[in-house]
């Protein structure tokens, strides 16, 4: 199967489960879930629930419990974009071609939905039909990556104030890690959970998910000074005038290019136990790097 064949077959799954989860948009108080349905159906590209989906294919697992985990990872995505495009953090306007959260419903409703997506994403980690030691260890495994010590939050944090300063390589590469690469790292092991994968499959599938997360950011990075800002979907060029601590900014486009390279190779040697049961997944490493938005 092609890489656009088994894409598509999925982001249409992910799209029926999403909205099947989502509150309908008439639903007291409507205001706060027509902005959620606002921002989680402006047109991404689904990468996290599809590398969950993928991941948890190469162990058996049934795809309704891996597509309801990747979408519960999908909600916390969403909500993490809303936050950022907000005045107090990015200050952006666009956000996948269209006004962001708060442009369209106002500051108070963007940062409602935002909170009302990531309370959706556990509740719907716990209602997840897998037994209840796969439920926990995945709930376990996302909450970490979102968080303070080494998630999400911290790598935000790390990169708020990282703003403006000389650009340390040790501090680079943590915001880089947990900014964008632990959601990535959580959303392929929580598939591998979701299948009964071993623990020596688990750290294979951290290492892979890890390296890919990370060139993933490193190619956004790059895309921020090559692109315009009607291919990427947002604002180019928002990293240069923040003064953002990238790889460009420190290594220049080359480098830049290399490295992402690099870590490909790594992630793609992380898989080579699964044979053909991973080439899925090889395809979107190999997408993830070769991107132009």
């Amino acid at each position: 199967m092609t890489l656009l064949a088994f894409f598509e077959a999925d982001r249409r799954a992910i799209e029926e489960t999403l909205d099947r989860l989502l509150p309908a948009a008439d639903t007291p108080p409507a205001s706060v879930h027509q902005a959620m349905r606002y921002s989680v159906f402006a047109g991404g590209k689904r990468i996290r629930p599809i590398l969950c989906l993928e991941t948890a294919q190469i162990f058996g697992a049934q795809a309704q419990a891996a597509l309801t985990v990747g979408c519960a990872i999908e909600f916390i995505h969403t909500y993490s974009l809303i936050h950022d495009d907000l005045p107090a953090l990015d200050n952006d306007d666009l956000r996948r071609g269209r006004p962001t959260c708060h442009k369209a419903f106002g500051e108070a409703t963007a940062i409602l939905a935002g909170d009302a997506l990531l309370t959706l994403a556990f509740e719907t980690l716990a209602a997840a039909p897998l037994d209840a030691e796969r439920r926990v260890a995945i709930i376990h495994e996302v909450a970490g990556a979102a968080g303070t010590r080494g998630g999400m939050v911290g790598g935000q944090v790390a990169d708020l104030e990282a703003e403006g300063k000389p650009i340390e390589p040790t501090l680079l590469e943590f915001i880089h890690r947990a900014k964008t690469a632990a959601l990535i790292r959580a959303a392929v092991v929580a598939g591998a959970l979701s299948g009964g994968a071993a623990e020596a499959d688990l750290e294979r599938l951290r290492r892979f998910g890890e390296e890919i997360g990370w060139a993933f950011q490193v190619v956004d990075d790059i895309l921020d000074v090559e692109e315009s800002s009607a291919a990427l979907g947002k604002t180019a060029g928002k990293d240069i005038a923040q003064k953002k601590a990238t790889y460009p900014a420190l290594y220049g486009l080359e480098r830049s290019r290399a490295f992402a390279q690099d870590l490909l190779a790594r992630a793609i040697a992380a898989l080579e136990p699964y044979g053909a049961r991973a080439d899925n997944l090889r395809a979107l490493a190999r997408f993830l790097v070769t991107r132009r938005a």
